[in-house]
């Protein structure tokens, strides 16, 4: 990372806490450095920009705007990050905790794919617990509480140490925009920002907007609104919303959130509440830690409480006083206010979670009472659980209303169909939580940068990752509703599980996108080589039912079976181990038991990713098959429907694959496409067989291919 004057940050005297290549034994060891002079050198000299021109800018520095910021230098581009203030980069708006069902997948992938906030979890974490554990382990949810100030911290360290990224404190007044290149599809192109303070414009080859709730943003409390995106911080500017719908012309909508006050934990009778204590044992969200910071005896516990009939009384003698419950903007389904849960499913008593917010904190969270009523109502309230009958409030629960752009104007890259050089990521493309928003970010800065370095772009399929099914949800089928990640949107969530996201995901992080890290790519095709050699060794390992009930007497085999058995099929019963094997066989087996549990899973899951293979590469010959971008639908020459056309004419997707997942797409229409499309390559094909191919253009190629390449 550079300072505003282009010097770099070691001269300084400021070094990193954590190079993203160590693994944890020496990443915990360490602490982040004080960043109190560093933030006042960098606000000092925000108007002295070292250079104006960079291959990336990201606008927004939360947790979709510092992962964009990261993968885009990771890949190779000279990074501005614009925030308005850098020592809320990181910044916990809402709950202090990070995974959970779903989300905890997506925590994983990110960190698989070098990103920061899993290693920031780690750091960070107080209590740590994996939910769902009833069920598989496909759909387990990694899950912690966090330490607000660590986390933040944890964060800047990164950003502020990244090799050729730049962080600038400031605010976006409106983007450049441009006429487009004419070779490439796109009505618009955007070149870059200008600041509110009216300096020099700052170009680019590419900008992320990750503007989260701040996108004319509203703030509500009871009666009172108040421009902004979260309580402390300026309001956005104007001209931003403004250039995205009438310069650029995209369709935008309101989306609303809330957050719950916030209570003084002395002030709360815990006795009068169900404790609930971490995982004896934490498990860690990146792949290059063995343990978390914090010793499982040291981690916090949470507590469970619920509402009375006396919350639904206060919540209805309030209603009247309470301006954004009545507004039509749409909210989280799966983290509604109390408001909503009451007027919702009334006479029903509604569990209230109360979490720490750090070691030394003296609040705590009390998730599932976000609110909007008046403070002295919320007070109210809050006292009508037993628990809380003389909580004291240190800040009231809020509610924001804000913009976002209809995703579905968005490509699999992230990139604004219409505008060349724009990519969304975040809150603005219709999503909810701080997990959805680093996924995106992750993936919008590494095809950001790879536009700027002209690369191609790359996409996830949905086959492959929970990343991949969250930006194709959101750009095939667009929100009608702030967007929550859930196993049960990935069809093929037995292959997509949190214990392999590595093999998933890091070798082609390293080998094809370029976002990865040297050593963790090491490290993953370790575990990949040491895993086939395991799974290998007990695929090898067969005997009668018999034998197997003589060496491992302890696992139930029925007595009327009598066949053989594999090492690798004895594991897919309940009560076998790969620590009884191991014990059993210790010369083939006991070099690999430190991937007990991940060769257990690997075991149980084997039949049914075995099934799903045939479904898994069906999908990714539909998704290889492109459909043109600037192709006319309403004049295609094909059998479709007037409104199947303007389906595909609005959505307009990247492949077949993304048009079958359309609603109201019917199954003869993508027959039509397919054929289309077939007949499409093929006329292609044959024009490229019989256009002479000259040897002096032949030659120039490598060359050619050789400028585009980063130096």
């Amino acid at each position: 990372m550079r300072t505003r004057n282009g010097d770099p940050a070691e001269s300084k005297g400021f070094t990193r806490h954590l190079p993203q290549k160590l693994f944890s034994f020496h990443m915990l060891k360490k602490k982040p450095p004080v960043l109190r002079h560093f933030l006042s050198l960098v606000s000092r000299r925000a108007n002295h920009l070292a250079r104006q021109q960079y291959d990336v800018i990201v606008v927004g520095g939360g947790h979709a705007g510092t992962e964009a910021a990261a993968a885009a230098a990771r890949v190779g581009a000279e990074t501005l990050l614009v925030t308005q203030k850098i020592n809320t980069i990181g910044a916990l708006s809402c709950n202090p905790s990070l995974g959970g069902v779903g989300k905890g997948q997506l925590v994983r992938e990110v960190d698989a794919l070098d990103g920061l906030c899993g290693q920031a979890g780690d750091w960070a974490g107080i209590h740590f617990s994996i939910l769902n554990r009833r069920k598989g382990p496909a759909v387990w949810g990694p899950r912690a509480q966090l330490d607000r100030q660590r986390y933040r911290e944890f964060i800047q360290s990164e950003l502020l140490s990244t090799p050729r990224l730049t962080v600038l404190e400031g605010s976006v007044e409106e983007l450049l925009v441009t006429e487009p290149d004419t070779a490439e599809p796109g009505h618009h192109r955007v070149t870059g920002i200008r600041l509110v303070n009216g300096s020099h414009p700052i170009s680019a080859s590419s900008v992320i907007l990750t503007t989260g709730t701040f996108l004319s943003g509203s703030l509500f409390m009871g009666q009172t609104t108040s421009p902004g995106g979260r309580i402390g911080d300026a309001p956005s500017s104007a001209g931003l919303s403004h250039t995205l719908r009438e310069r650029l012309g995209l369709r935008t909508g309101r989306l609303r959130t809330g957050t719950p006050p916030r209570i003084v934990k002395d002030s709360v009778d815990l006795s009068l509440a169900q404790i609930h204590p971490a995982d004896s044992h934490p498990t860690p969200f990146s792949f290059l830690n063995k343990h978390t910071r914090c010793k499982p005896e040291e981690q916090l516990p949470c507590y469970l409480t619920s509402t009375t009939p006396g919350v639904e009384r206060v919540v209805r003698e309030s209603l009247h006083l309470n301006h954004h419950i009545h507004e039509d903007t749409k909210g989280p389904r799966y983290c509604p206010s109390i408001e909503s849960r009451v007027l919702r499913f009334p006479g029903r008593s509604h569990q209230v979670w109360l979490e720490p917010e750090g070691v030394t904190s003296d609040l705590l969270y009390p998730q599932g009472l976000s609110m909007t009523m008046p403070p002295d109502m919320q007070l109210r309230l809050i006292r009508e659980i037993p628990a809380l009958h003389r909580a004291e409030i240190y800040t009231p629960g809020y509610g924001v209303q804000y913009d976002f752009v209809c995703p579905t104007q968005l490509s699999p890259a992230l990139q604004v169909k219409s505008t060349q050089g724009l990519f969304l990521a975040g809150q603005i493309n219709g999503t909810t939580g701080y997990e959805e928003a680093a996924a995106q970010g992750l993936w919008a800065g590494v095809n950001a940068a790879r536009c700027a370095l002209d690369l191609p772009p790359l996409a996830l399929s949905r086959t492959e990752s929970y990343i991949g099914v969250l930006v194709d949800d959101l750009v095939s089928r667009g929100v009608t509703e702030p967007y929550r990640m859930f196993t049960s949107r990935a069809e093929f969530r037995t292959s997509l599980r949190p214990d392999n996201a590595d093999l998933r995901l890091t070798l082609k992080g390293f080998e094809e996108v370029g976002c990865v890290s040297p050593l963790r790519y090491q490290e993953a095709v370790r575990v990949r080589d040491s895993l086939q050699d395991a799974l290998a060794a007990l695929q090898t390992l067969t005997l009668s039912t018999h034998k197997w009930r003589q060496k491992l007497p302890d696992v139930c085999i029925s007595e009327n079976k009598n066949t053989t058995l594999s090492g690798v099929e004895l594991l897919q019963y309940n009560d076998a181990s790969f620590e009884m094997l191991a014990s059993a066989f210790p010369e083939s087996l006991s070099a690999y038991l430190e991937f007990s549990q991940r060769l257990k899973i690997e075991a149980v899951y084997k039949p049914h990713c075995d099934m799903q293979r045939k479904e898994i590469e069906r999908i990714q010959k539909e998704e290889s098959m492109s459909l043109p971008q600037d192709i006319d639908y309403l004049s295609l020459p094909v059998s479709l429907s007037q409104e199947v056309r303007e389906i595909l004419d609005r959505v307009r997707p990247s492949t077949l694959g993304a048009a079958t997942r359309l609603q109201g797409i019917t199954p003869a229409a993508v027959v039509n496409l397919l054929r289309y499309v077939r007949n499409t390559e093929q006329k292609e094909r044959r024009t490229h067989r019989n256009q002479p191919h000259r040897k002096e253009e032949r030659e120039e190629e490598p060359c050619a291919r050789k400028a585009s390449l980063p130096q």
